[in-house]
């Protein structure tokens, strides 16, 4: 067993850190305010730009995951000089770093999205993705360090709260009995990728070296339009069906000028007035992590919610 780094404690962090905990490693999680230890579990405080004391926090690993996520209006201030300090704990350690990405890099594509495509994104945020995993991969390539990306589709899952698309703004509603508003178009084939599988991605890229050079799709189920998704769940949860609504346009133009969130969004709103759709078959013929089925999911997720909820 070894010890792992966790950058990072949002959701796909916390479900990496307790994967690995499970699975008889040492894991050391990094964040700026730190947490309570938690079994198996190192919670860290510190600043995660700072590469000094990263290195230090990092000695003796066997990889370093990244998993921070800052926020989108502060993604082009605050991802260089976090990203430049991972590259350089790398370099320093020998640790294997294991980046969480997404699908931002890619740009407006027809058809699947597939590895093999072009990094080339028109937006700021999307050529700020890109241009992580093309630093990394140089410095890989160059012998200086080892590096993977794990790249996914839209969370979903246990621990997806106000950051999903299928999730804070639609799970609660479902529940309640009330219309659900969706960006684009409700009917166009949508990828979503359950947050347990990023997870088993992660671990699974970090101990196996056909995995390290190049950028890997994660695990994911077959894509389902936002309305299916919404009465699998309504269904599953036993409650009656609800209306889902396309955020008209103006409606979506005028709230993007008082919240940030929003605003950033315009950038990649073409991922949901069209199929948006991922393929994950070459991660699926190289390693043993497979989706886990729909109905899990499904399952699993409604029962976290409704936890939540009553707590």
């Amino acid at each position: 067993m070894s010890l792992h780094v966790i950058v990072g404690h949002g959701p796909a962090g916390a479900a990496t850190a307790r994967l690995l905990a499970e699975q008889g490693h040492t894991v050391r999680v990094v964040t700026r305010s730190g947490r309570p230890a938690e079994p198996g579990i190192e919670h860290l405080a510190l600043d995660a730009t700072d590469s000094a004391r990263l290195t230090e926090a990092a000695r003796g690993a066997a990889a370093i995951h990244s998993c921070a996520a800052p926020p989108l209006p502060r993604w082009t201030a605050d991802w260089p000089p976090l990203h430049a300090s991972l590259l350089a704990t790398a370099e320093a350690t020998g640790a294997v770093l294991v980046m969480l990405g997404n699908l931002y890099g890619y740009g407006p594509v027809d058809g699947p999205l597939t590895e093999d495509l072009p990094l080339a994104a028109p937006g700021p945020k999307g050529r700020l993705r890109a241009s992580l995993w093309e630093q990394a991969r140089a410095l890989h390539q160059a012998g200086r360090i080892r590096a993977v990306e794990v790249r996914a589709s839209d969370f979903f899952g246990p621990g997806v709260t106000e950051g999903g698309h299928l999730a804070g703004r639609v799970v609660p509603r479902l529940l309640a009995g009330k219309p659900v508003s969706v960006l684009g178009d409700p009917d166009a084939p949508h990828s979503w990728t359950y947050l347990p599988d990023v997870a088993r991605a992660l671990a699974e890229a970090a101990t196996d070296e056909r995995a390290w050079g190049r950028a890997w799709h994660a695990p994911t189920a077959p894509a389902v339009p936002i309305r299916r998704m919404v009465d699998l769940l309504t269904t599953e949860a036993g409650v009656a069906p609800v209306p889902v609504r396309r955020l008209h346009p103006a409606v979506f133009a005028l709230a993007a000028l008082v919240t940030p969130l929003l605003r950033e969004l315009r950038e990649t709103r073409y991922q949901f007035d069209h199929p948006f759709v991922i393929d994950a078959g070459a991660w699926e013929a190289t390693f043993t992590t497979r989706p886990t089925p729909l109905d899990t999911q499904l399952r699993t997720t409604l029962t976290w919610w409704r936890a939540r909820l009553a707590a």
